[in-house]
């Protein structure tokens, strides 16, 4: 490593990078962001047999899904990672191995065994009611924890169920969000008739935890009083064919199910909302999906849980309400539908709080942390 190079870095991740999600999303962005600063990085991740990678991108072992707190994870169980995981080492040399959600099976456990260089971990989750992995395997992991040179938590909620079961010190870094991609003005979405009425979106997974069956009531509660509110659901999953016949066969018809759609495309889908909904219902570590809403100048409305508060002060920068209660949830949408200085409020409120979180403060914040353990390692 030198000042005119800069560090050799890599991003280990457990997660599927063949799969959208959080985490991979984060790793993806924050390699971009080292890189720009001069950094060389490198992706390490499990990837599907045939999937096309980026150039930067260094597949070991092949995802399998396994259910992990109402979701579906896709992480390698793979016992033969380790000749491939010292192969990596050896031939990047790296001077930084910074390992994502380090206590997951399998990836980051083999890179934390075979690490000789300083090794970072960040942890993303954040489960209200604990971790019964970290609860079952706390003394076998802690062994691996203690390897670790740094420790980064995305979030208080996130530091607080760590430190929980490996306590140490941990320096809080949040997520960050492109200002510019979703920031950047764009035409309405493909394909949506501009005329036919105003929306509130959802983005997410369809899945228990995201809440959409609350908003899904909410919005029956609204038809008589907002008929020409529309609903736009972004987001695929295992429960989608039962929410669309939940509104089916409760004559909802203003419910477009749009799926997965392009990465290019969200930011319009933002924009052109008349508010954004996040109903989810608790195990948030951060809430990026309102960073992107506020990126893009979009009024929120989200349910009041301990990640979300860690971003969005309820009244200044959006409106908060208790998690599950439709009603509730109808009450905030119809009062946003009818206030128009409060939305424009919000709006600018939205952009101002993202760039505090914007993805090159974030990647400074990171980097600034290397630098400071290297030198640490230094001296000692």
């Amino acid at each position: 490593m030198s000042e005119d190079t800069g560090m050799r870095i890599a991003l280990v991740s457990p997660y599927a990078v063949d799969v959208p999600g959080g985490v991979t999303g984060h790793v993806a962005n924050l390699a971009g962001e080292l890189r720009c600063q001069g950094h060389e990085v490198t992706r390490l991740a499990p990837a599907s047999r045939g999937s096309s990678l980026e150039p930067d991108v260094v597949a070991i072992g092949r995802p399998v899904p396994i259910p992990a707190s109402g979701s579906i994870a896709r992480v390698t169980l793979s016992l033969r990672l380790s000749g491939p995981v010292r192969e990596s080492l050896d031939r990047g040399a790296f001077d930084v191995i910074h390992i994502h959600e380090p206590l997951t099976p399998a990836l980051p456990l083999y890179f934390l065994r075979a690490s000789r260089a300083l090794t970072v971990g960040t942890f993303h989750a954040a489960y209200e009611r604990g971790n019964l992995r970290y609860a079952v395997a706390r003394w076998p992991l802690r062994h691996f924890a203690r390897r670790l040179d740094g420790r980064i938590a995305v979030s208080p909620a996130a530091e607080r169920l760590t430190a929980r079961y490996f306590p140490g010190a941990y320096t809080v870094i949040p997520n960050g969000v492109d200002i510019n991609r979703f920031g950047k003005p764009g035409p309405p979405p493909g394909g949506f008739d501009p005329e036919a009425g105003p929306y509130i979106l959802f983005v997410g997974r369809l899945e228990p935890r995201k809440g959409l069956d609350v908003l899904l009531e909410a919005f029956e509660q609204l038809q008589g009083h907002l008929p020409e509110l529309r609903l736009v659901v972004v987001g695929d999953g295992r429960g989608r064919a039962r929410y669309e016949e939940w509104a089916r066969v409760r004559g909802l018809h203003r419910i477009a199910f749009m799926g997965r759609v392009a990465t290019e495309d969200l930011p319009s889908y933002y924009q052109h909302a008349l508010a954004f909904c996040a109903p989810n219902t608790g195990n948030e570590s951060f809430g990026v999906i309102l960073l992107e809403a506020m990126a893009a100048g979009t009024p929120i409305i989200a349910s009041d849980i301990s990640g979300f508060r860690e971003v969005l002060e309820n009244g200044r920068h959006g409106l908060l309400v208790p998690r599950g209660r439709p009603s509730e949830l109808a009450t905030a949408i119809a009062r946003l539908a009818g206030d128009a200085p409060l939305r424009s409020y919000l709006r600018e409120a939205g952009r101002q709080r993202a760039r505090e979180f914007s993805w090159d403060v974030v990647a400074l914040r990171v980097s600034a942390f290397y630098e400071e353990l290297l030198a640490r390692k230094r001296r000692t």
